[in-house]
């Protein structure tokens, strides 16, 4: 839907798309198609521990084949004449080099949706307003977790691009730098809460995404310090204020962790900031929030309709019992259930 590349085609013509042999486009295909991956495993951390398989896959599989690929057209495609409106309209087109929006806030406001209409799980909130803290079940693979996704990042990151000629040792010190500003902001915001500094980490390379090609370094390390600070304080609030149990704080995190991303780097993108140009906060504030209120109608449409229709969310017991036993018949850890009889 985005690019127009389908496989209804015999190998022969597969091999030499857009003029290019030995299947090149396809492994790009390949590589975007990662993305439309990601934005269903973005959504899944905040619907976690309560929702139905089926119903939720259904939700997957409409997203990925819509509502993703039509904002992504818009911006890496030039579909439907976005990016010439842009440039036209605000002096140039939006920028978003490895889907800070695309990708990032484009799976976290979707998600905003599906956590609203699944509700929170048992026990999170009190009928007084207090809040009963629900705590991650390992804090060390909670750890390898993050750092394994920023190992990932640096490879996914630089290889935007598109090709071995492209990549730039800027997109990967930029990276760095927000992921480092990520993390310290988060571990002297957060108090030193280990699941605030592993995902500092990664609320830096989140917000980097958009501009990592054309920031300074110190911008990059800036836009890194804000995003850390955002995604604590947003978790916060989101969890204790607005009583919305995001389960992994995919909205704070990918959502608005990636629109500021999106945003900045029309600030720090500039020549005026050290940055490479070619790009004005005007357009990108306008193709962020394209991006943020698309997700956000989609989301509330796609599972406010599942919900009408199926349900979201898992019975009472189901949810008692756990996801794990109660859809996959075996629980996360079947060596302790061994242990226990």
């Amino acid at each position: 839907m985005a690019y127009g590349i389908h496989f209804f085609a015999p190998v022969s013509e597969l091999n030499v798309l857009g003029g290019v042999k030995n299947g090149y486009e396809m492994v790009h295909f390949f590589f975007l198609l990662t993305f439309a991956a990601a934005i269903a495993a973005i959504i899944s951390g905040g619907i976690t521990e309560r929702v139905r398989f089926w119903p939720n896959a259904m939700a997957t599989v409409i997203i990925v084949a819509t509502v993703y690929p039509f904002y992504e057209g818009m911006v890496w495609a030039g579909n439907y004449g976005y990016q010439a409106w842009l440039a036209a309209s605000f002096g140039a087109e939006f920028h978003d080099f490895a889907g800070s929006v695309v990708v990032h806030a484009m799976g976290g406001f979707l998600a905003l949706g599906a956590v609203i209409m699944v509700g929170a799980r048992k026990g999170r909130y009190n009928k007084n307003g207090t809040v009963n803290a629900i705590l991650p079940s390992n804090i060390p693979f909670l750890a390898l977790g993050s750092w394994i996704l920023c190992v990932g990042w640096f490879g996914f990151n630089v290889m935007s691009a598109g090709n071995a000629a492209g990549a730039s040792g800027l997109v990967a010190m930029n990276s760095l730098l927000a992921m480092v500003g990520g993390l310290i902001a988060a571990l002297v915001v957060g108090k030193n809460d280990p699941g605030f500094v592993h995902n500092g980490a990664l609320a830096g390379l989140v917000a980097i995404c958009a501009g990592s090609d054309l920031v300074h370094p110190i911008g990059a390390l800036a836009i890194g310090l804000v995003a850390g600070s955002v995604f604590v304080l947003g978790f916060q609030y989101i969890q204790n204020k607005l009583k919305i149990d995001d389960v992994l704080g995919v909205i704070p995190l990918h959502g608005i962790c990636g629109a500021w991303g999106g945003i900045s780097a029309g600030i720090f993108g500039t020549t005026a900031m050290g940055g490479a140009g070619g790009v004005t906060f005007m357009a990108q504030l306008v193709g962020t929030l394209t991006g943020v209120g698309i997700a956000v109608f989609a989301g509330f449409v796609i599972f406010g309709a599942i919900q009408k229709i199926i349900g979201l969310r898992l019975s009472e017991e189901d949810e008692y019992l756990g996801a794990d036993l109660a859809i996959h018949s075996i629980s996360a850890n079947p060596e302790d259930d061994m242990a226990n009889h």
